[in-house]
């Protein structure tokens, strides 16, 4: 019997956590199904393609901050790449013939990409063999767009038409889909808690920790504010606690910006600045305070560190996701909480002074969504797994 096939489609359009998460997910999917990843954005440089998974990278696209589509190859204009993806990801879709079709965020998110996901799902819905599709959901959904009544409601009629499930990558006793999800259309598709999803390695922390904050945003593309703050706190910091500070920009920053931060650390002693580093959570597990965003996969390097940890959540324009998850785990005694509108070099140094003396308390979360996922997606698939090869 050959192992069954899965087709999973994801887009990131700022950050890198949509990325990270699905090439977790993938990574995990990958010891049951025979998986191909559809990359919708653009891959960084620095950051490895996962082994023993089909990558096929589309024409990345991203959106600016109207949220408008923006082409992420010069050698492609939006009209040109979205032509192009769409006969893509149909190919693709008729060369794998999945068992499983696997889209991250669509229909709650990503409504800028449904000129390629629909033709997607309608094809699956009219294939002979049917693939079991599915829609892979983060924690905490944006609950704070213009016309957010109808944007749930769309997404409650496409997940009722053209979905079998939906696969929440959280501990339900942190946040449900309801919390952040209210369509007048009721949500007929099945609701399955996976519980969150990390990486393969397990972060622990070490039996010393080094005299230094470190400092990151994800992605870095929307992380300007943090890293000057961060530079305008360290002589504080060094001279009253000792502590380095290391800024890692994340491959996103603008080239500008980078340069600038770089300028600003040659000659300043115990300031660093670092485009990436392959091990972040071990860095953040190593370091004395950690200082971020509060992205998905921020928070899970947070939770297995057991580093105290200053964040500040993201929150520009409709942006709400992160500081629900922030407010939540600061309840939880899990982390520390600035605010973006408060956020300065003096009072990120207070928050880093105030975070040295506090030890987080351990946050009894379901972290297994790596391991569930894979299994949830094999139990509703015996049908399929039976029937002979094509």
């Amino acid at each position: 019997m050959t192992r069954p096939r899965l087709l999973f489609y994801c887009q990131h359009s700022v950050g890198l956590g949509h990325l990270v998460r699905s090439m977790n997910l993938a990574d995990g999917l990958a010891a049951d199904f025979d998986v191909t990843l559809l990359n919708g954005g653009p891959w960084p440089r620095d950051v490895p393609q996962p082994a023993g998974i089909e990558i096929v990278h589309l024409p990345p696209l991203g959106m600016d901050a109207d949220y408008a589509l923006v082409s992420r190859d010069d050698r492609y204009t939006v009209e040109e790449a979205v032509a192009l993806r769409t006969r893509m990801v149909l190919e693709v879709f008729h060369r794998t013939r999945p068992d499983v079709v696997l889209v991250e965020l669509f229909p709650f998110g990503r409504k800028k990409f449904r000129f390629e996901l629909v033709p997607l799902l309608e094809a699956a819905r009219a294939a002979h063999h049917a693939p079991f599709v599915a829609c892979s959901l983060r924690d905490i959904l944006v609950g704070s767009r213009r016309a957010q009544q109808a944007h749930d409601d769309r997404a409650s009629r496409v997940a009722n038409e053209l979905f079998d499930a939906v696969l929440v990558h959280a501990d339900e006793r942190f946040a449900t889909l309801e919390e952040s999800f209210h369509p007048t259309v009721p949500l007929r598709t099945p609701v399955h808690y996976t519980g969150f999803v990390r990486g393969a390695d397990d972060v622990r922390p070490p039996a010393e920790r080094q005299s230094r904050v470190l400092v990151s945003a994800g992605g870095g593309l929307v992380g300007e504010p943090l890293f000057r703050a961060a530079v305008d706190a360290h002589p504080r910091l060094l001279a009253e606690h000792g502590l380095r500070t290391t800024i890692v920009t994340g491959p996103f920053l603008p080239e500008p910006v980078v340069d600038d931060l770089v300028r600003q650390a040659t000659g300043t002693a115990g300031l660093e600045v670092l485009r990436y580093l392959p091990d972040l959570g071990g860095e953040m597990a190593a370091s004395a305070v950690s200082v971020s965003q509060v992205g998905y996969n921020t928070t899970m390097d947070i939770l297995g560190s057991q580093t105290p940890a200053v964040v500040v959540p993201y929150s520009a324009g409709r942006e709400d996701e992160q500081s629900q998850r922030a407010h939540r785990l600061e309840r939880l005694g899990a982390l520390r909480v600035l605010d973006a509108d408060a956020l300065s070099g003096p009072t990120l140094a207070d928050a880093v002074r105030d975070a040295l003396g506090w030890r987080p308390l351990p946050v009894p979360l379901d972290l297994d969504g790596r391991t569930r996922t894979a299994a949830l997606l094999r139990g509703m698939l015996p049908v399929r797994e039976s029937e002979p090869v094509r």
